[in-house]
């Protein structure tokens, strides 16, 4: 970058794309969607072993971990996809461009008012979830939902970096979304599969340092694990939990991969742009 970052003209970005998703309720319903499965699964995640009723905050992120894995990375890749093309087919990106701003503050700006709005329906619903249940919880049960809660986030921030490497590199507004949700099939359900094919050819020999090395290139597995390993509770719940070397249980492993996952496609993003 040629000059220093003017955080005044990023803010003006970010605030624009976090009252634009307010305005045509982004933000609200993903928030509404996110508490009514948070408060059902609290109530019903326990149902299909014959009792309902809250049973614990471990039984509850379990349960809840798999929905997320779900909806969080496909709510980001449609929140971000036409980020950058979509102002360009409107024709409002080259008015951007002549501005006095740099393409960094611009997806700079972008990408954290797009955050923002996408952390707060995430902590908005998760949070009035679980309102009703409070009385239940204690304070382990707070920080443990909290970090569960956290990880959510940073996994929505990692597709939003892939959602705007999209968008940047997409001819038009059509082509981004079919690639957003290639992406979703990719990582969401076709990642797993693979490694699953993997193993059964490799008829169960694939190293198990190899095999959790593979989990790190989907930021979804790297959510999954960083919840499963929050909790011994959790990893009972989980066959993978045997299967990882202990390098990579530990949650500040995961979290800087995580990060990655967030600056690296960025980083692409911006350099695609410029």
């Amino acid at each position: 970058m040629s000059k220093r970052i003017e955080w005044a003209q990023v803010r003006v970005i970010a605030t624009k794309e976090f009252r634009d998703r307010l305005r045509n309720l982004w933000v609200v319903a993903v928030a509404v969607i996110f508490a009514l499965f948070a408060l059902a699964i609290a109530y019903l995640g326990s149902a299909q072993l014959g009792s309902v009723g809250f049973r614990g905050i471990d039984v509850t992120i379990a349960s809840l971990v798999s929905l997320v894995i779900y909806l969080v990375p496909l709510i980001a890749l449609i929140m971000g996809y036409d980020t950058i093309v979509g102002e360009k087919e409107r024709g409002s990106l080259e008015l951007l461009l002549s501005m006095p701003i740099t393409r960094f503050e611009i997806l700079l700006g972008k990408y954290l008012g797009l955050s923002a709005a996408l952390a707060s329906a995430t902590v908005i619903g998760f949070g009035a979830g679980l309102l009703p249940l409070a009385s239940q919880l204690g304070a382990n049960d707070l920080y443990h939902y909290a970090g569960f809660v956290l990880s959510a986030i940073l996994m929505g921030m990692a597709f939003l970096s892939l959602s705007l490497l999209v968008s940047v590199i997409a001819q038009d507004r059509m082509r981004a979304s079919g690639a957003a949700i290639m992406l979703w099939f990719f990582f969401v359900l076709i990642f797993d599969l693979l490694l699953m094919g993997a193993l059964v050819v490799s008829q169960g020999k694939l190293d198990s340092t190899i095999f959790a090395g593979l989990l790190m290139l989907n930021p979804a597995d790297v959510f999954r694990l960083l919840n499963i390993f929050s909790s011994d509770q959790v990893q009972s719940m989980y066959g993978l939990a045997t299967v990882m070397p202990e390098s990579l249980t530990n949650p500040a492993i995961l979290v800087s991969i995580m990060l990655g996952w967030i600056v690296v496609p960025f980083a692409f993003t911006h350099w695609r742009f410029k």
